[in-house]
């Protein structure tokens, strides 16, 4: 393609012309599903050359080479175009007879359609989206590995998109994490809420170093697992495993939390889980039933903590993106979560991050808590992060980027005290030092000379956990007064 560079413009331009869609949200969930569908056709032409006798789970007619590809001038467009995209093509793809059996490359098709939608109401812009799709030569390696490029920043789009945004961690935090953990080939790592697969494409760009033999190429390839639960980002993220040449991309459309955590057996572990859990979010009230109910919490980033100590094997490793309120927190459900946390993992460092680096998407500070399954807590080190210099907070025309990690990497392999103007930059807590705090373990934060101005969900969120985490403080401290006074209260409420 001439104008790889143009390719979203293009396609954005004669999408704003159509009045079925609203949005950028909506103009990227359109392009992605067609994208899906040229790049699985370019896997199954490879796929047919490699493999005798190779069929297709995709009806002839709607593949995308006999319906999209306009060879003769004479392809579909306007109303006929539109009355089969909607009327065959997607009834079609959304019934595809999938089972157990179906193997994971062919399964992917009807899993990626299940929930998908074609919005568009004007065939004619319609034909001319496809037509520019279709000048993709995905067969040319050096287009092919652009388009990679190209793919990534589309996805990086979404983090203005509205709500989208929680699908997308920005890559140098992804970049940053999978650097730290150091991917071995013959592990797997997992993502239980992958979201478009940032993290996976981080951990293969950093294990693809270690491939020396074609035993270690076999090994990356099946060294990903990732679950995603909303279908929008679950198509964004097999094209993309697609894309880096995931030929059995094995990422799932499911909920991770809909499976009792004490069913998990040793081969549901994983060596590395990298993880942003979702967070600020709720999930049905039965859901907390199939956690213990210690560690049964109303939010979803405590739960995806504790899928994630369930399912870590031993000597594993995990890095997890969680915001400030799980550090804070000290209601039950975080005490009890952080308690098995430091009992029966190391939680060896957490990293500050600066605010804004998750702008516009939310302002709410996070923090990387990295760990492993070799022996409990003894010392945590605490490291804050700070602005880099120039920079008021990050945005879409200043993101974060991997270099601003630098200061970290230098201090991660040498690791000492610091302090600015007596506010705690680095830190080494002992595991008794967390214990007499309650586990609040809110250390190495950010001094802040101003009032932050949250936008107002953020805002209540942050109020909401502060709330939680002080009623819990009252509790605690009223109990012990009431029992060395002796006072009983429950005979008063009687």
């Amino acid at each position: 393609m001439s104008n790889l560079s143009g390719f979203v413009k293009r396609i954005r331009d004669i999408m704003r012309n159509d009045a079925g869609i609203n949005g950028d949200a909506q103009r990227i969930e359109q392009m992605a599903w067609m994208l899906f569908l040229k790049v699985y056709d370019a896997k199954e032409q490879d796929w047919e050359i490699d493999e005798d006798n190779y069929e297709s789970i995709i009806p002839d007619e709607c593949r995308w080479c006999n319906w999209a590809q306009d060879y003769d001038g004479k392809a579909m467009t306007g109303d006929t175009l539109l009355n089969f995209v909607n009327n065959t093509l997607f009834p079609t793809l959304k019934a595809l007879p999938v089972d157990h059996n179906t193997p994971i490359k062919k399964a992917i098709v009807q899993t990626t359609f299940a929930d998908a939608n074609n919005y568009m109401k004007d065939g004619v812009l319609l034909r001319q989206i496809i037509n520019i799709i279709n000048e993709l030569d995905l067969s040319d390696y050096e287009e092919s590995h652009a388009f990679g490029d190209i793919y990534e920043s589309i996805l990086k789009e979404l983090q203005s998109a509205g709500s989208a945004g929680e699908f997308y961690t920005p890559r140098a935090v992804t970049d940053f994490m999978a650097k730290m953990i150091k991917p071995k080939i013959g592990e797997t790592m997992a993502d239980y809420a992958c979201g478009t697969g940032g993290f996976i494409t981080s951990w293969l760009k950093e294990l693809e170093k270690e491939i020396k033999t074609v035993d270690d190429q076999q090994a990356y390839s099946n060294s990903i697992y990732g679950i995603e639960k909303k279908q929008f980002p679950y198509m964004l993220c097999i094209t993309n495993m697609l894309l880096h040449g995931l030929d059995v991309p094995k990422v799932f459309h499911d909920n991770s939390l809909t499976k009792d955590v004490l069913d998990y057996t040793e081969d549901d572990k994983v060596d590395v889980i990298l993880m942003n859990p979702p967070y600020g979010g709720s999930e049905k009230a039965e859901i907390k039933h199939h956690f213990p109910a210690d560690l049964a919490s109303s939010e979803t980033a405590d739960l995806f903590m504790s899928v994630i100590m369930y399912r870590l094997k031993k000597n594993g490793r995990c890095a997890v993106i969680l915001p400030d309120g799980f550090l804070f927190g000290t209601d039950n459900a975080k005490v009890n979560i952080k308690t098995k946390l430091m009992r029966e993992f190391n939680l060896h460092t957490v990293i500050r991050m600066p605010g804004s680096v998750f702008s516009p998407y939310t302002s709410i500070t996070t923090n990387i808590l990295f760990f492993d399954n070799t022996k409990p807590t003894e010392t945590v080190w605490f490291y804050r992060l700070d602005m880099p210099e120039g920079y008021k907070h990050f945005s879409k025309t200043k993101p974060m980027k991997l270099e601003h990690f630098n200061p970290v990497i230098e201090w991660w392999n040498d690791r000492k005290p610091s302090a600015i103007d007596g506010f705690d930059k680095a830190k080494e807590y002992t595991i008794q030092e967390i214990k007499d705090r309650n586990y609040n373990i809110d250390l190495c934060g950010f001094p802040h000379e101003e009032e932050e101005i949250l936008p107002p969900a953020d805002l209540i969120r942050q109020y909401q956990e502060k709330r939680k985490s002080l009623n819990a403080d009252i509790d605690r401290i009223l109990a012990q007064i009431t029992d060395i006074l002796g006072i009983d209260l429950t005979e008063d409420e009687e």
